[in-house]
């Protein structure tokens, strides 16, 4: 016989429905509104159904570079996602050990997190002026970037690392693997899961990043910034249905990587099963 649930079951799980509602409720609002119909307007209600304003879309615009500014939002967030992946796994390697001045150099890394982007955005913007240099979105949009993506990448490995046994490098050092094989061979692969996570990161802070991005992407605007701009110019459902895509591709991203992960996990497991098999 069932046992009767708690009130405060249902109370809590009411809360979660609504905060399910409050989360996700102003995308799927945004997502019904791109359906509009040719005479449909920015609010509700529908005029009608159709996939005009997605056709729009891929129309020349009378304002506004839409396409120019996600190829450069998809190169940015792949650059930063590389770096990000190699520094933050370096760093968590050479936190493995104390070393003199590591307790300060942690925090100098975290402060990057509660510092206010637009701070950080203008901070950038200024030294890349003031040095004489052209402030662009490759360079100093780049390198804001990473100021917000590497803290949250070096968070990770140092918590994979913090539960890394080092007795598998020692085996393998006793039989005869150099510092590089051991990390090549042993090392990444019992990590390359959380690298994955490491490069989700990466790639999606930076590709809807937009404080940060605001004063140092120069003339040439990313994705989020465009949108931005599009919001004071653009009075048509066009723009909600470019905010349906790059939700969609913001989703189909995510699923790339959990697919890529599931596969790494399994080829894990299978190669941890042949060699049960093996010793048996």
């Amino acid at each position: 016989m069932d046992e009767k649930r708690p009130l405060s079951f249902y109370i809590l799980g009411a809360f979660f429905i609504l905060f399910l509602i409050f989360l996700y409720g102003p995308t799927f609002t945004i997502g019904i509104l791109s359906f509009q119909g040719r005479e449909g307007g920015l609010t509700f209600p529908m005029r009608g159904v159709s996939l005009h304003w997605f056709d729009q879309l891929f129309q020349q615009q009378s304002v506004g570079d839409i396409w120019g500014a996600f190829r450069r939002s998809l190169v940015l967030g792949l650059l930063v996602m590389v770096v990000t992946v190699v520094v933050s796994v370096m760093a968590g390697m050479a936190f493995r050990r104390r070393f003199r001045g590591s307790g300060v150099l942690f925090y100098l890394i975290l402060a990057s997190l509660v510092i206010p982007s637009i701070l950080v955005s203008l901070g950038v913007g200024l030294i890349f002026s003031q040095l004489g240099w052209t402030v662009h979105w490759a360079s100093s949009g780049f390198g804001a970037q990473l100021t917000w993506t590497l803290p949250f990448g070096f968070l990770i490995m140092l918590a994979v690392f913090n539960r890394f046994n080092g007795a598998y490098e020692e085996a393998a050092r006793d039989q005869g693997a150099s510092t590089w094989q051991v990390f090549w061979h042993i090392v990444l692969p019992l990590i390359a899961p959380s690298l994955i996570g490491v490069a989700l990161f990466g790639f999606t802070l930076s590709y809807d990043e937009f404080a940060r991005t605001l004063l140092t992407a120069g003339s040439r605007n990313t994705l989020p910034l465009e949108i931005f701009g599009m919001t004071t110019n653009v009075t048509s459902p066009v723009l909600y249905a470019l905010g349906t895509l790059t939700t969609l591709f913001s989703f189909g991203i995510i699923a790339v990587f959990l697919i890529v992960a599931l596969v790494i996990q399994r080829r894990r497991a299978r190669r941890v099963s042949d060699a049960g098999k093996g010793l048996a």
